[in-house]
């Protein structure tokens, strides 16, 4: 079909008017450039917002006690309660589908007043009660030692793993850490693990001010006993805790006498509710993104169109030529087309290389700027590429069609009539 004398005509075509050429071949340049950028923003602006979520399981929901807004069974309103270690067992056996329950207590912050002592060196940091299972439900890397184990918890051991942060401001460089001990709150305990958060690189705020302690040991060493301040809940793959917490809610409430039309006792976050409006957010944006660089592109595809008109009106002696030394209809006819798909492929593969250029600029400054509030990592997938490809096809096509058909309407003799 592209023969080494089609391939000749056709650049011969496009080079007989360079400076309209080029007008023509812009249109389709600015807008698929314009399509792959709004893409590109779109998902550099989610990446940014979905990184406030971190890497916490997204199917989960964190739950903590309020005062309640109704009186119950003679108990009055604005009465203060507490979950209990027994509640997590009770909905683990009584919800289903729930993956992980984690009770978790806090002491201190990193803001607070002095709370960690180790030799002469102090400061304020967050100290955490926690389980296990905590550490699949936020995802962390231990850099030396270990994190928490069922054998601590059991044992009520008084170990502490520490952020990459706390070791910054305890220790000296280079300095062995485990094994030693650091003072929390007046009690002596000892480091067996340090770690970093597996979205930042070691230096994040979070990193600086946690202390993870098993749980049982902070209820024993500072008078908590079995009260559970909130708790991380996490459904199952294929259930979304949104559609298992009414059952969690009303379980806590015939536990704890709180009335079952008490909306305000029980405070909650669903970060898998939070999550999926993010998500439709940004599909809505998408599609808003693929709807305005269409636009854009069609106004260059009109172009391509309206120049293909021109070009065929200006060879109708030509194509008159051709068709009365025998030149099929569809003859002629492809050939318009393969100009037109030629000039809008060679034009549209230059946008998308100028719009990887623009990219790769962006995340090259962010880098060096470092972190930007709800904006990272600008990028696009082989798949939008590919789906650029397939209009800049179908733009081809569509652009060249009505000056192919109008080429193809001509009588040879009328057209060898025309001056």
């Amino acid at each position: 079909m592209f023969s080494r004398d089609r391939w000749d005509e056709i650049l011969e075509a496009l080079n007989a008017n360079k400076f309209r050429t080029f007008l023509t071949a812009f249109g389709v340049f600015w807008g698929i450039t314009i399509l792959v950028l709004l893409l590109a923003l779109t998902n550099g602006l989610k990446n940014g917002v979905t990184a406030d979520f971190g890497d916490f399981a997204t199917n989960s929901m964190f739950m903590w006690t309020q005062g309640t807004s109704k009186p119950y069974k003679g108990l009055p309103k604005g009465r203060n309660f507490n979950y209990k270690i027994g509640d997590v067992a009770a909905i683990k056996s009584e919800v289903p589908n729930i993956k992980y329950v984690s009770p978790r207590n806090q002491l201190g912050g990193y803001n607070g007043a002095n709370n960690v002592i180790r030799g002469t060196k102090t400061g304020a940091f967050e100290i955490y009660g926690d389980y296990p299972e905590y550490i699949k439900q936020q995802p962390m890397d231990i850099l030396q030692g270990r994190f928490i184990s069922y054998s601590d918890i059991e044992s009520k051991r008084k170990i502490c793993i520490i952020g990459t942060g706390v070791e910054r401001g305890l220790y000296d460089k280079g300095e062995e850490i485990l094994g030693t001990y650091i003072k929390i709150n007046g009690v002596n305990f000892l480091v067996v693990g340090t770690f970093k958060m597996s979205n930042s690189q070691g230096d994040g705020e979070q990193d600086a001010s946690t202390i993870y302690i098993p749980f049982t040991t902070f209820g024993q060493a500072f008078n908590r006993g079995e009260n559970v301040g909130w708790m991380a809940i996490t459904a199952e793959d294929g259930t979304t805790i949104t559609s298992l917490k009414q059952q969690i809610f009303d379980l806590m409430k015939s536990r704890h006498k709180v009335h079952p039309d008490d909306e305000r006792a029980i405070g909650h976050f669903d970060l898998s509710e939070q999550f999926g409006r993010v998500n439709g957010l940004f599909s809505i944006l998408t599609l808003v993104g693929y709807f305005v660089g269409a636009l854009v592109l069609m106004s260059g595809i009109i172009g391509i169109s309206n120049i293909m008109l021109i070009v065929v009106k200006e060879r109708t002696k030509e194509i008159g030529v051709r068709r009365a030394l025998g030149a099929s209809p569809w003859m002629i006819k492809s050939q318009i087309l393969q100009e037109s798909l030629i000039l809008t492929i060679l034009s549209g593969m230059v946008g998308i290389s100028f719009a990887a250029f623009v990219i790769w600029l962006m995340n090259t400054i962010l880098d060096s700027v470092g972190t930007v509030e709800n904006f990272a990592n600008p990028s696009v997938s082989m798949q939008v590429v590919f789906t650029a490809l397939l209009i800049l096809v179908f733009s081809g096509v569509l652009a060249g069609l009505i000056p192919a058909n109008s080429a193809t309407k001509m009588k040879p003799v009328d057209a060898l009539r025309i001056e």
